[in-house]
């Protein structure tokens, strides 16, 4: 899915997002019961481009420098044809990739093995929230309204439906609870320009929709709440008759520490690796491409090693 696009007479600019569907399916795992075990994923990508000219990418692939120590095989991204990759930090910590991707067909992929514990998210419902004036100088921005997250137009409506009730987690459970039970979900009603508000009212949205409302709604009951984006897929679950795909998710700050909240599936699940993370989406495309392109193919897999 494309998350937004602006036009010049010089350059076009083009992000992607882990939303962008193709008509080939990637491998899918089957169900197998997981308990406590470390187990091996793994994951991957590959995107085609054609591009009628050359074109500068910005891409936030592979897996968070978080996991670094999980690294059995690394996933580093590829290039066909071969050409130059530069990396840099970006302001939330999170390593970028830079090409100037020629004209023609360009295929971008990643392919790699990680580590994991095989336990499904962590619930900790004793987890407290903390008072403004206590929270940590690093997780204000989180509490601050961004591009897809209007806190100023939700903040009335977040506090009519939990102002009432529990704090700290039971405040966010109660918030993802709502979410999941509010917007339908379907990739047919992915929109590059979708934010929180709009999915508020449209009721309907892809994950990330999920996880943007979310994240406006526990800003506003003053909780910091950050965009995350990553490998998700159906270990510990059935399958879904789906193409697999990039999942958006977030996290929330609570007694003094980041905790993983899923509001498109609001159940704990195994297998989860971090790309990156940021205010919102717009933080952490897949891929921004600096001029006019074609997304040919787009296939993830996230596949439990057996």
């Amino acid at each position: 899915m494309f998350i937004g696009a602006r036009h010049s007479s010089a350059a076009s600019f083009k992000s992607v997002t882990g939303e962008a569907r193709c008509h080939e399916r990637a491998r899918r795992p089957a169900v197998r019961k997981i308990e406590d075990i470390v187990i091996e994923i793994r994951l991957g990508y590959e995107l085609i481009y054609d591009f009628p000219q050359p074109t500068p990418v910005i891409m936030v692939l592979g897996a968070h420098y978080s996991r670094a120590n999980d690294v059995v095989v690394s996933d580093s991204i590829t290039t066909s044809p071969l050409v130059p990759v530069t990396q840099y930090r970006d302001a939330f910590g999170n390593w970028c990739s830079r090409i100037m991707a020629p004209a023609g067909r360009m295929r971008l992929m990643g392919d790699g093995i990680v580590r994991d514990s095989g336990v499904q998210d962590i619930v900790a419902w004793s987890a407290p929230q903390h008072a403004v004036e206590d929270l940590p100088s690093e997780t204000i921005s989180f509490l601050l309204g961004s591009r897809y997250c209007e806190t100023d137009r939700l903040s009335d409506i977040a506090w009519q439906l939990f102002g009432s009730g529990p704090m700290g987690w039971g405040r966010v459970q109660a918030v993802c609870d709502f979410v999941h039970r509010h917007i339908a979900f379907g990739y047919q009603y992915a929109r590059p320009t979708k934010t929180a508000w709009e999915a508020f009212n449209e009721g309907n949205g892809v994950c990330r929709d999920y996880a943007h409302l979310a994240i406006a709604f526990c800003r506003a009951l003053n909780i910091p709440a950050r965009y995350c984006t990553g490998y998700l897929g159906d270990i510990g679950v059935p399958p879904v008759d789906a193409p697999m795909d990039f999942a958006g998710w977030f996290e929330a700050y609570l007694g003094g520490r980041w905790y993983t909240f899923d509001a498109r599936n609001n159940t704990p699940r195994i297998g989860r690796v971090l790309i990156g993370r940021g205010r919102d989406a717009a933080d952490v495309p897949i891929t921004h491409t600096f001029g006019p392109n074609t997304l040919v193919s787009f296939k993830v897999w996230t596949d439990l090693v057996v």
